[in-house]
């Protein structure tokens, strides 16, 4: 329905208030169609709002839109800073778990609202979170306030951290 509404929005080019249209409709543009309207950063930070999980985890058109947000926010290497991983939004759901361990604690905001890891990205969410290096702390010196904002990542954590959270 999205991909069938993109194509009537954009039938006589792309409007100049796409900004105000929902953020899954983005999802089936390419930058390149939203540059007429504003930046690739811009668009990045409305498809980190959308609902990411319209398209399939894996699918070709979700690995090409991590790639080029990447490619946006020149992103070279496996660490995405605090401003980034914002902008990134949800697509960090989609970040494998090198740029979890890289990227320290910048990625946990973004990583607790996804709805599902894979293995190596829980590994990696583990060994940032036990290593007490976030700006969250380490679990001893959590607070009701703290979970509440991991809440989308207390799936992922083992014994070895949640025996270390204050009752």
């Amino acid at each position: 329905q999205l991909s069938c509404l993109v194509k009537m929005v954009t039938l006589h080019g792309i409007p100049q208030d796409l900004d105000s249209y929902p953020k899954d409709l983005l999802l089936f543009l390419s930058p390149s169609d939203y540059a007429a309207t504003g930046s690739c950063r811009q668009y990045f930070a409305n498809i980190g709002k959308a609902n990411l999980h319209v398209l399939q985890r894996g699918s070709s058109r979700r690995k090409r839109l991590l790639l080029e947000a990447l490619t946006c926010l020149e992103i070279n290497g496996t660490q995405v800073n605090k401003e980034n991983a914002e902008i990134l939004g949800r697509l960090v759901c989609d970040l494998g778990g090198e740029y979890i361990r890289s990227s320290g604690g910048n990625l946990l905001k973004q990583l607790s609202q996804c709805e599902s890891f894979l293995p190596d990205q829980e590994e990696a969410i583990r060994s940032v979170i036990s290593s007490g290096n976030t700006t969250f702390g380490p679990p001893v010196a959590w607070s009701a306030f703290t979970l509440n904002e991991l809440s989308g990542l207390i799936p992922v954590f083992d014994h070895s951290i949640l025996q270390k959270i204050p009752k």
